[in-house]
């Protein structure tokens, strides 16, 4: 069976939206590098609309062969699976759209053959998909600031998802990566 991974940037409130108005900062090469480790590691990038939209709009304009980059030939060339109800299409290259029940969906692209699913961003997927014990592992990079306003990672109304904490590291810049798994994994 497929892995499902969801990498999120938080702060220490779990504000995971606009990281690009906080995180940066923060960015060194010891996150570059776990960054990396994590999306090379995806065979398959799972994106709700809204990051779907952004990435989108950011990374078909970039070329590889005029600005040599890993990440811009794994953004472009890495099969996206695009959950969305409003949607009509996906017309980024290699991007299907996945409409329909979101979980039983996902459900099978976990029982096809492939290696790992990737998710980042699409905080409102990743939270239905961690409630449905869908996601494999969660990935964290906790920044150290408190952001104050913003979308969190878990809302009030979220069931309880207990998760066991299997790998930390501290970072030069005061940032955590925490890795977690199910509890009962």
């Amino acid at each position: 069976m497929r892995k499902i991974v969801a990498s999120e940037f938080i702060s220490l409130d779990g504000v995971v939206e606009a990281p690009d108005q906080w995180h940066f900062p923060y960015f060194n090469d010891e996150m570059g590098q776990a960054v990396w480790s994590t999306m090379s590691a995806t065979e398959t990038m799972l994106l709700g609309r809204v990051t779907y939209e952004g990435f989108a709009a950011a990374w078909p304009d970039r070329d590889s062969r005029e600005e040599p980059d890993e990440m811009v030939n794994f953004m472009n060339n890495t099969p996206k699976v695009v959950v969305s109800s409003t949607l009509d299409k996906a017309e980024w290259k290699n991007s299907t759209l996945l409409k329909g029940e979101v979980i039983e969906e996902i459900t099978k692209l976990k029982h096809q053959p492939g290696g790992v699913i990737g998710m980042t961003g699409s905080i409102t997927l990743v939270r239905s998909l961690l409630a449905a014990g869908l996601v494999d592992e969660l990935r964290l990079l906790m920044h150290p600031i408190v952001v104050g306003g913003g979308r969190r990672l878990f809302d009030d109304a979220g069931p309880k998802v207990p998760l066991k904490l299997i790998d930390s590291q501290t970072f030069k810049t005061g940032v955590l990566s925490l890795t977690y798994v199910p509890a009962d994994a």
